[in-house]
């Protein structure tokens, strides 16, 4: 989320062209799912741009805020983890991908059968979806987004988990201000680790088409 529509368009035309940098330079099928990450974040943030200019609501623009924030998101992350790990790592990713599964399946229930509205709050956008039990989907979230990133093996992917959980941390701070969202900044800083991982020459390891994602 980003400060005004201007801000998320911007920010989002620019991480999406970092994702597109990351899927060029990735060498291995398997990575794809990690390098176009930010390809899934810059149009999220062209999404909210929409909802801006739309003044908030329960239009097509917000929902698809919602369906890539909260279920697509729960399990790309981790799936794309999995696929990316190397072999001494997938068994322990197992866990985040099982819990971020779960998550998703109950968000995306929640969305089907629940409205979802943006309100414009000053500098921020809220979205309001009735959650049962919320406090343990976010926990659910956390474990799936950040934890599969911490326990990668990767130094790239962990460096990018404790960004994710400063970044999540700093940005529900001001937005609990409700002063200004800076979540762009950090999904562009974000995108540029994954683009430095995708420049970087991949480790060897015994992958087989038989292990392939």
């Amino acid at each position: 989320m980003c400060w005004s529509a201007t801000a998320d368009l911007v920010a989002g035309t620019g991480i999406a062209a970092i994702g597109a940098a990351c899927v060029a330079r990735t060498r291995r099928p398997r990575d794809l799912p990690l390098a176009a990450l930010p390809l899934l974040l810059g149009t999220h943030q062209i999404i909210e741009s929409i909802v801006w200019r739309s003044g908030g609501g329960t239009g097509p623009a917000t929902v698809a805020w919602a369906v890539i924030a909260l279920p697509l998101l729960a399990l790309w992350v981790p799936l794309g983890v999995l696929c990316a790990a190397l072999p001494h790592a997938r068994r322990r990713l197992l866990i985040p991908l099982t819990v971020g599964a779960v998550t998703a399946a109950s968000l995306a229930s929640c969305l089907a059968t629940r409205p979802v509205t943006a309100e414009i709050r000053g500098h921020t956008i809220g979205y309001v979806l009735d959650l049962p039990h919320s406090e343990l989907l976010v926990v659910g979230y956390l474990v799936a987004t950040v934890g599969s990133l911490l326990l990668s093996g990767d130094r790239l992917l962990r460096l990018l988990g404790v960004l994710v959980a400063v970044g999540a941390g700093v940005c529900a701070a001001l937005w609990r201000l409700e002063s200004v969202s800076t979540w762009c900044a950090f999904a562009a800083v974000c995108s540029v680790v994954l683009l430095g991982r995708a420049r970087r020459r991949p480790p060897a390891d015994p992958w087989t088409p038989a292990q392939n994602c």
